[in-house]
């Protein structure tokens, strides 16, 4: 075997072992949460007469609602929040719009519509959008009366009771933030949304529940959570710097000593985006704020005087979406060894089939544990882990552009996540405003599927069946993301919205 070669395989099966590294994290993932199932934090989940007799003195809560462009949920949203029940002299709701569409009118008619019936709340528009979501609240907090502030964005329907099952947690003075769980209004919309849930689900139940339990850093997750002001404060307020400032800010308020609380049975519905277009910009827009957010906190973390298991749950957590570049480099080795082994011994089976089990089946097994600890229809669920699979797979070039744009420190234009006020099969998305267009990157996921189409039917042709798996995976990933996008954002015309994002500044 010519070195050429050599070194192709030799790449080739060291990717395979770091995707078998972060593998192996999510199963111990799965050994804290099970661990800890029965010393689980106590955080309270009361009703509001066994919250308010906690308190010697009942807390302020402002409620945050950061919008940009929301005309079909944004009243909904005020509506929700405006029906919790919470002492009205201690709520305080704070609308930051930052609209400049057709959003403005409907936000301010649904808060005077509120304000007329006694809730105290009030709506701010700012002409100039510095620092996005994050300098938005940041704005806010200048005002707020509040000890306590809660976050929700835009597509998010809080239940009445939020405020009850979530205040009575910060008795304990160490606690900084209170996270609830994501709920999907939308869940069964489509294939795409039911993977989205999955995906979601297992991120609240298992990564969130086992870090929790094991004493470990988590992230609040931009909404549906509160948090104490003087935490936010003294890690140093919102910043605007990462793509992600509720990751940054949270890890920022752990390191100067504020504890996390995760409240798994305190669901807040979501809307999950319906096109694959809405879902790529929200991915990668997360996938970018993580690094930079892990280039930005990581060597403090290194650097501190945390347990030994802390930093090495923070190093997984805040690296995990250097994921994505290993699978495109397995994406790009995966043909190559294929057609070196055509010529050559295929006894490499023997060691790749265990690591692609090791890479692959940890995946599935986090999924599933995570519908099946939900409950209700699981089993009827776990059939979507396949497409959750798939989808992952096709979105890895989308999530590893992403990553080296945050690694080389370059700027890009900011893409919202559209929301469409869509809950049942028969809601709409087609011909409503926010339309996202991209056509290149499309383009180049079918033509990546065709090109492990063809891997594939090469791969049979000679018997080789140890990367088979990872050909079909990746055949079928790329092919139906990319169809997808180009299918859906041609279907019917729609206004295109973007902001341009300068430097560093983002969201």
């Amino acid at each position: 075997m010519l070195l050429p070669q050599v070194l192709v395989l030799g790449a080739y099966f060291a990717v395979l072992i770091s995707l078998s590294v972060y593998g192996a994290h999510r199963t111990y993932l799965v050994y804290l949460y099970i661990k800890g199932r029965k010393r689980a934090a106590r955080a309270t989940t009361l009703n509001f007469r066994r919250t308010s007799d906690t308190f010697d003195r009942i807390p302020t809560v402002t409620v945050q609602l950061p919008i940009y462009n929301e005309q079909y949920v944004v009243e909904r949203l005020i509506d929700a929040v405006a029906r919790f029940r919470y002492p009205r002299g201690h709520l305080e709701v704070q609308v930051l719009d930052d609209s400049t569409d057709e959003t403005r009118l409907i936000a301010r008619r649904a808060v005077g519509r509120w304000q007329a019936r006694g809730v105290y709340i009030r709506y701010f528009h700012r002409r100039v959008r510095t620092g996005f979501k994050a300098g938005a609240l940041a704005e806010g907090l200048r005002t707020a009366r509040g000890e306590l502030i809660a976050v929700f964005d835009a597509d998010f329907i809080p239940p009445a009771d939020f405020l009850a099952r979530t205040v009575a947690s910060f008795t304990d003075a160490r606690v900084g933030m209170v996270q609830a769980r994501w709920g999907h209004v939308n869940r069964n919309y489509s294939m795409l949304t039911r993977a989205q849930a999955i995906l979601l689900d297992a991120h609240f139940v298992l990564e969130h529940g086992a870090r929790h339990r094991g004493g470990c850093f988590f992230n609040f997750n931009g909404t549906a959570g509160v948090w104490r002001r003087q935490a936010i404060e003294s890690a140093g307020g919102w910043q605007h710097d990462t793509l992600t400032e509720d990751l940054d800010l949270s890890y920022r308020a752990q390191l100067a000593g504020w504890r996390f609380v995760f409240l798994a049975d305190v669901v807040v519905p979501a809307e999950l985006p319906v096109t694959m277009n809405a879902f790529k910009s929200q991915q990668r827009r997360w996938s970018k704020g993580s690094i930079q957010t892990c280039l930005k906190i990581l060597p403090a973390i290194l650097r501190s005087d945390l347990p030994l298991r802390v930093k090495t749950e923070a190093f997984f957590h805040l690296t995990a979406n250097f994921n994505y570049l290993l699978i495109m480099a397995l994406a790009v080795l995966l043909v190559p060894s294929v057609l070196i082994r055509g010529a050559f011994d295929s006894s490499w089976v023997l060691v790749e089939v265990p690591l692609f089990c090791a890479a692959t089946l940890s995946v599935v097994n986090f999924c599933a544990l995570s519908q099946i600890v939900l409950g209700g229809d699981w089993l009827r669920r776990l059939r979507d882990i396949p497409v959750l699979i798939i989808v992952n797979l096709g979105l890895s070039m989308n999530n590893a552009m992403a990553v080296v744009e945050a690694l080389v420190r370059r700027s890009s234009e900011f893409v919202r996540t559209p929301k469409y006020g869509v809950v049942v099969h028969d809601d709409k998305w087609v011909g409503k405003r926010y339309r996202q267009v991209t056509v290149g990157q499309p383009l180049v996921e079918v033509a990546l599927g065709i090109h492990f189409m063809f891997a594939v039917l090469y791969a049979l042709s000679i018997g080789l069946l140890g990367p088979l798996p990872f050909l079909i995976l990746f055949e079928s990933g790329f092919l139906y993301v990319g169809a997808l996008s180009l299918a859906q954002q041609f279907s019917m015309p729609g206004i295109v919205l973007r902001a341009q994002v300068t430097g560093r500044t983002a969201r």
